[in-house]
């Protein structure tokens, strides 16, 4: 039996004064997912370009046992503990995928 994979969208508000640094952190977090991990299959960020500190990441895992997996490893936990203080809102949608393609 093949699972469904499992897409994400997290909308998140980051205090201004610490933009930058969450930046850094949550770029470090991406690339160590997408390098390390085999189940995490797309990970993108953006800001909204009128107020930069509303961030939008989508979240595409092979299925729900990698998703789960990614949440324990050391790279995600490691951010989400060194941008405690500077997530000020965190909202997590469940989406349904309708097209979703990439150039290899």
């Amino acid at each position: 039996m093949c699972q469904e994979p499992v897409v994400r969208m997290a909308e998140l508000e980051i205090d201004p004064a610490k933009l930058e640094a969450y930046r850094a952190l949550l770029t470090e977090e991406i690339e160590a997912s997408l390098a390390r991990e085999h189940g995490v299959l797309s990970l993108s960020a953006v800001s909204l370009r009128n107020n930069p500190n509303q961030i939008r990441i989508l979240e595409v895992y092979a299925d729900q046992d990698a998703y789960e997996a990614h949440l324990r490893t050391p790279h995600f936990l490691n951010y989400k503990r060194e941008t405690a203080g500077m997530v000020t809102s965190l909202t997590l949608i469940d989406v349904d995928p309708i097209v979703m393609r990439a150039k290899p």
